[in-house]
């Protein structure tokens, strides 16, 4: 399992790359749960990421405007980035959804067939009218998307178990597997949740809050040693597998 921490800056990419984290995602937390990022923050970012680490860069909590979400996908796959992060936020309908995702997946690989292209369902999709996190894994193989991940919309307090049952996450991880996709899980997530998600068979775990000084989302700043304590965990977990 892999451990994916949020930044929002060269300072937050430091820190991040000498604890040795496996993905770098770059994020701006004020523009919502997947808000985008400048390219020339993304750009700079990469540029200073040592090899051996992946970086990804979020594209925003997507309304259904395929052309503007596409666009914004070609920009962020010709920043050198490993993956592509689109939130399928302002799509209540699966036609919708797939010509939302079908476009993004072809304006990524357009530019680079190894950029992996992965759509965010979000757990409180009930809340904010959204599309059922299931449906995500089954748009992402009708259009070849590289994977799928969890989040939650409205960070607030509550995490992604407050809104999806441990049954429907498995059987959200069986049917992404089955399809060869990549599993990943974010959404407030706490340190004894990684415990959890490894258990269900997540290959990625996506954190911000967790690994933060406040627990405020948006004014938080990374801390060198929750983030130290987040990766000793996945290092753990990932060692008695082995």
């Amino acid at each position: 399992m892999k451990l994916l921490v949020s930044v929002v800056d060269r300072r937050e990419a430091r820190i991040a790359s000498k604890l040795g984290v496996d993905i770098v995602d770059v994020k701006n937390p004020r523009e919502g749960a997947l808000g985008a990022s400048p390219p020339r923050v993304i750009r700079d970012i990469k540029m200073m990421i040592p090899r051996g680490i992946e970086v990804s860069a979020t594209i925003g909590d997507l309304p259904n405007l395929p052309g503007m979400a596409s666009l914004a996908a070609r920009g962020a796959a010709t920043l050198g980035v490993d993956y592509v992060k689109a939130g399928l936020y302002g799509v209540s309908r699966v036609r919708d959804g797939l010509k939302l995702a079908r476009e993004v997946c072809m304006a990524v690989k357009e530019v680079s067939p190894d950029v992996k292209v992965v759509l965010v369902g979000y757990a409180d999709y009930y809340r904010i009218g959204s599309i059922e996190p299931m449906k995500i894994v089954e748009l992402a193989v009708k259009v070849g998307a590289d994977g799928v991940m969890i989040d939650v919309k409205s960070k607030g307090e509550s995490n992604v178990f407050d809104h999806l049952d441990l049954g429907y996450l498995s059987m959200l991880v069986d049917k992404a597997s089955s399809n060869g996709l990549i599993k990943a899980l974010a959404g407030g997530l706490t340190l004894d949740d990684i415990d959890t998600a490894y258990r269900l068979g997540f290959d990625v775990v996506g954190v911000r809050r967790a690994a933060c000084n406040v627990r405020n989302w948006v004014r938080s700043r990374l801390d060198e040693g929750r983030l130290s304590t987040l990766i000793e965990k996945v290092r753990y977990l990932n060692s008695i597998a082995t």
